[in-house]
């Protein structure tokens, strides 16, 4: 028991003394700086490097073929065999003469193109009165105008009355295109028979009585 006694206590004294020589041997290595040279050697400081991206260079695409130039066609020219005719020398005596030919007769004068005979104003044919504008009675405008009129075998208007000669009035020339449009009339004849077309021409007096 007493051996056992002993033993233990120093085995105590023994890890006693290691600790404090552990904890004197730390104490000097910070004094000393040693424990920093270790840290250090063990904690390396990180270096960062940029690295560039790696520019892949392509290759450039192969040329284009060579455009070969076709050489020209040369085509022959035509041959063109011209005759030329040989004058033959003769002895003989042509007949000339210097008498000029006579004219050619004139050609014959066209034949007369029939012409219908004029239109012939109907019965009861109106009153220039009756077309007489008011406003020209008032501006007291008085004339005459011409008017052509035409008609189709039926003695009816083929186309609009016109005023071939003004009186110089607007109204009064108006005036004389109604007073066309409502009168009657006759056809002229053509080789004795009704003409398809005949027109006639006419004066509108308007006076103020």
């Amino acid at each position: 028991m007493a051996a056992y006694a002993y033993q233990s206590s120093s085995n105590r004294t023994t890890v006693l003394v290691a600790i404090i020589a552990a904890h004197v041997l730390m104490g000097w290595a910070l004094v000393s700086g040693l424990a920093r040279s270790v840290v250090e050697s063990i904690a390396a400081p990180l270096i960062t490097d940029l690295i560039d991206d790696i520019q892949v260079d392509e290759p450039p695409p192969p040329p284009p073929p060579p455009v070969m130039e076709r050489p020209p066609v040369e085509v022959p020219p035509p041959v063109v065999s011209i005759d030329i005719p040989v004058q033959t020398t003769t002895t003989a005596i042509s007949d000339v003469t210097d008498k000029p030919r006579p004219p050619a007769p004139p050609p014959p004068p066209p034949a007369p193109v029939a012409k219908p005979t004029p239109a012939k104003l109907g019965r009861n044919f109106p009153n220039s009165e009756d077309y007489y504008p008011s406003a020209s009675k008032r501006a007291e405008e008085q004339g005459s105008p011409t008017v052509q009129v035409c008609v189709g075998a039926n003695g009816r208007l083929t186309r609009d009355p016109v005023v071939t000669a003004s009186s110089g009035f607007p109204r009064l020339d108006e005036g004389a295109v109604k007073l066309a449009k409502s009168g009657r009339y006759e056809a002229g004849t053509l080789n004795g028979a009704k003409a398809a077309e005949s027109c006639i021409q006419f004066k509108v007096r308007f006076e103020i009585k």
